[in-house]
């Protein structure tokens, strides 16, 4: 007798099969992340820098705005980075 979580295991895998994605399509994924992991590494040291120096200048109100923003920043580029390769994908 099969439990209840083999029988959901096998409803998953006979699902609609992925579609193979080729060389030219992974390659434009991988720029979009590329592209979006770089915007992200730029705002961690932008905002990092101003959050040491609000840390060192003992300025706690904005330390905790500018660690929101950092949080939230960061958020959005993740977010548009996967809505850019979402575009990609519903395109071929």
């Amino acid at each position: 007798m099969k439990s209840a979580y083999e029988l959901a295991m096998e409803r998953l895998g006979g699902g609609e099969p992925e579609a193979a994605l080729s060389d030219e399509q992974k390659a434009a994924l991988a720029a979009v992340d590329d592209k979006f992991k770089a915007k992200v590494a730029e705002r961690e040291l932008f905002l990092g820098d101003l959050i040491a120096k609000a840390t060192s200048s003992g300025n706690y109100a904005e330390l905790a705005e500018l660690e929101t923003q950092k949080t939230r920043e960061i958020a959005s580029l993740k977010s548009q980075g996967e809505a850019e390769k979402e575009q990609l994908r519903n395109g071929w």
